[in-house]
C-alpha cells in the first residue's frame, strides 16, 4: 500500500501533512472495508492515558548509516510527536533498529510520558528489551542503555508488531535516510487535515 520511493517529503509542514493524512487514510479504508480487516494497515490506539510510540530503523549498508523514524499517538488517535534522526558509522540493520528503540525511550523521558507502549517490527530487538538478562551481542551497549532508562517509567511495555502495522514509522525512517535530514515535531498535525495529496498518492493503483 505505501510506496515511499514515489514521494519525497521536503518540509516540516509536508511531514506533518503526511503523518495526519496517513492516519486519516487508514481510518477511511477501515470504514469502507469493515469485512476485510486482514488487508488493512491498522494502527490501534493505546488505552487510557498511555502513549503509544512506534519506531523503525532504516539502514544504508553501502555508507554504514541509518535513520530512525518515530511517531507517537494518544488514545484519541492523534499524532502528538514525529521524530526523525540519522546516524553515521552504524554497522548493521540490527544496530539501526536498536538505535531507534533507544531514542524512543529517551524521548519518552524527555516528554515526561510515564506510561508508554513501545512498538517495533524487529522481533529480536523487542525481545532483548523485554529481557532482564545482560545482552552480549553486537547491540548490547544500546540494550544496556535502554534497560537503564526504563526504570524511570511508571509503566512501560515493549510490543512486537508486523511491518504492515508499523508503516508510518517505516516510511518516515526511509525518507529520512534518503534526505539525511532530522526533525522533531511536537505539533498537533490535525490543522493540515485538508491537505489530501498524501492520501491521494496512497490511493494510486499498483
Amino acid at each position: 500500500m505505501y510506496r515511499p520511493s514515489k514521494f519525497t517529503l521536503s518540509t516540516d509542514q509536508e511531514i506533518m501533512i503526511f503523518v495526519n493524512n496517513y492516519i486519516t487514510e487508514l481510518n477511511v479504508i477501515e470504514k469502507r472495508n469493515p469485512s476485510k480487516p486482514q488487508e488493512l494497515i491498522k494502527w490501534s490506539g493505546p488505552p487510557g492515558s498511555i502513549v503509544k510510540i512506534n519506531f523503525d530503523g532504516a539502514y544504508d549498508g553501502c555508507h554504514y548509516k541509518s535513520a530512525s523514524g518515530i511517531v507517537s499517538k494518544n488514545a484519541e488517535g492523534i499524532a502528538i510527536l514525529s521524530y526523525l534522526e540519522t546516524q553515521k558509522e552504524v554497522p548493521s540493520t540490527f544496530a539501526a533498529e536498536a538505535l531507534a528503540c533507544r531514542k524512543v525511550v529517551q524521548i519518552g523521558i524527555e516528554m515526561q510520558w510515564l506510561e508508554i507502549i513501545i512498538e517495533g517490527d524487529s522481533l529480536a530487538i523487542i525481545k532483548k528489551c523485554q529481557s532482564k538478562s545482560q545482552d552480549r551481542s553486537q547491540v548490547g551497549v544500546y540494550i544496556h542503555d535502554i534497560h537503564k532508562i526504563i526504570d524511570k517509567f511508571n509503566n512501560i511495555m515493549f510490543k512486537y508488531t508486523l511491518r504492515s502495522e508499523n508503516g508510518l514509522a517505516h516510511i518516515l525512517a526511509t525518507e529520512s535516510l534518503k534526505k539525511t535530514e532530522e526533525f522533531y515535531l511536537l505539533k498537533n498535525v490535525s490543522a493540515y487535515a485538508e491537505k489530501q495529496k498524501i492520501a491521494n498518492w496512497m490511493r494510486e493503483p499498483d
